[in-house]
């Protein structure tokens, strides 16, 4: 498909999101949207709704409109996504405050390496991934003007307030089973003022294990899964040894 065609699938997309959202957006965020190749981060990159790669949920473009409005960036301004994802909304982000001022942590080590490839197809190499545990945020790098949160908490990790500037903000999901997505100032002592940009429905923000890719535990259940990822005749599957061991009884 011709980047003239992707043009004009990403203006009918910047035009269903401006339909749907609950408010108007700001001109810098649509022109973002207008901005990014879409198709370099998500295959059906500009159909309605999202997907999910590597066990991930990748948002939809509404959802990042949404967040990144209310992350209200201006350029120049140091960011932190707690939350790679494919690397989309940190790409929507850079056409804001540009790729060197953008940095993304996300616990999943896959999809660091998804993230990173997806920015540099797409042009935003600038952009810092880094794969790291999102409450602890990013220290060598702090402090941040801005910091979005792609994942749910009852409240932001106290790591992630001391991380901001004075006047920083900071953009989370917050609750469990009925969230509202909030926009916060304040410290680790206390948010000061807050800011509701309505409901959302995200995942809960994972710790160490739970990620896609961490190593199963239990031996059994990670066994059964790597001999059935290589099928039924792998040479390491225990169908192969089996069979191996009746050739050789066979040949005596």
């Amino acid at each position: 498909m011709s980047q003239v065609n992707h043009e004009t699938l990403r203006a009918e997309m910047v035009d269903r999101v401006a339909a749907v959202v609950d408010q108007p957006l700001p001109a810098s965020v649509t022109a973002a949207l207008q901005a990014v190749p879409r198709h370099e981060f998500i295959e059906d990159a500009y159909e309605p709704g999202g997907d999910e790669i590597a066990g991930s949920r990748v948002l939809a473009p509404r959802t990042v409109a949404r967040l990144v409005a209310a992350l209200d960036t201006g350029e120049g301004d140091e960011t932190l996504i707690v939350g790679a994802g494919v690397g989309y909304t940190a790409a929507v982000v850079a056409e804001q405050v540009g790729g060197r001022h953008v940095h993304a942590v996300d616990i999943d080590r896959n999809l660091v390496h998804i993230a990173r490839e997806n920015l540099a197809n797409a042009g935003y190499d600038t952009v810092l991934v880094d794969c790291r545990d999102g409450a602890g945020g990013l220290p060598e790098y702090a402090p941040f003007d801005r910091i979005l949160v792609e994942s749910a908490v009852v409240s932001p990790p106290a790591a992630l307030l001391e991380q901001l500037t004075p006047a920083g903000r900071i953009v989370f999901p917050q609750g469990m089973s009925e969230q509202r997505l909030v926009a916060a100032r304040g410290s680790a002592d206390e948010i000061t003022e807050r800011d509701s940009f309505g409901r959302s429905e995200f995942r809960p923000l994972l710790v160490e294990g739970e990620q896609p890719s961490s190593r199963e535990r239990n031996r059994t259940r990670r066994e059964d899964a790597e001999f059935d990822s290589q099928g039924y005749f792998a040479k390491s599957g225990w169908e192969y040894e089996w069979l191996d061991w009746d050739e050789r009884l066979d040949s005596r």
